[in-house]
């Protein structure tokens, strides 16, 4: 079924793009999905393309930045259901990495990377807002590979006590994209994307797009 832009939510992956283009609210939701700090951010593309291989398949990215160190962020929206998500975290993964590094560069040249999947159901059935993926050895879980790779997944219908309030917020309002789940948040960066949410759905030019 076919909805107007004021129907929609963060969770439609037009909108998000749309709101995540704005640098300041990309970084923002960044700083605050991984707890980190970022001095600023590169956007090359707005969905970015990846298509390396001839017959291989092209890999169409939400949101894919980077920040002053060359860190790669790529962030989806994933609402339904959907199976082998794992596998195309996987695949998104090995597709960035191909896309750093030239024939015959240095491996030391494949920058740091996170695969970023906002879900609006539980991709592992275990109750989690996040679950956070690094490859380490099974017989001693301490030790780290070390690849600088890592995968995340949000769950907006998360149950247990594992985020802060500020993050349930953010949850929240991808689902619920309105005035009114803003005006009760206390969340600034909530209240900054709901301000980016409402100037887009004025835009006439996005509704014809």
């Amino acid at each position: 079924m076919n909805k107007i832009i004021e129907q929609l939510n963060l969770d439609d992956d037009f909108l998000f793009a749309k709101v995540m283009s704005d640098k300041e609210i990309c970084k923002q939701v960044l700083e605050k999905i991984l707890n980190i700090r970022i001095k600023y951010i590169e956007m090359p593309t707005e969905q970015k393309v990846i298509d390396i291989l001839l017959d291989s398949k092209a890999v169409r990215l939400d949101i894919y930045v980077s920040d002053e160190n060359n860190t790669i962020y790529n962030v989806e929206m994933q609402k339904g259901r959907r199976k082998n998500l794992a596998k195309r975290s996987r695949y998104y993964q090995g597709s960035i990495d191909l896309d750093m590094i030239s024939k015959g560069k240095d491996y030391n040249e494949l920058q740091k990377s996170f695969v970023i999947f906002i879900c609006t159901f539980d991709p592992f059935d275990r109750g989690r807002h996040i679950y956070t993926f690094e490859n380490r050895c099974n017989e001693e879980h301490s030790l780290l590979l070390g690849d600088e790779t890592t995968k995340l997944f949000l769950n907006t219908k998360g149950v247990l006590d594992d985020v802060d309030e500020e993050m349930m917020e953010f949850l929240k309002y991808i689902e619920e994209s309105t005035d009114e789940v803003a005006s009760v948040a206390k969340s600034e960066l909530v209240k900054a994307i709901n301000n980016k949410v409402k100037y887009l759905k004025q835009d006439k030019s996005m509704e014809v797009e």
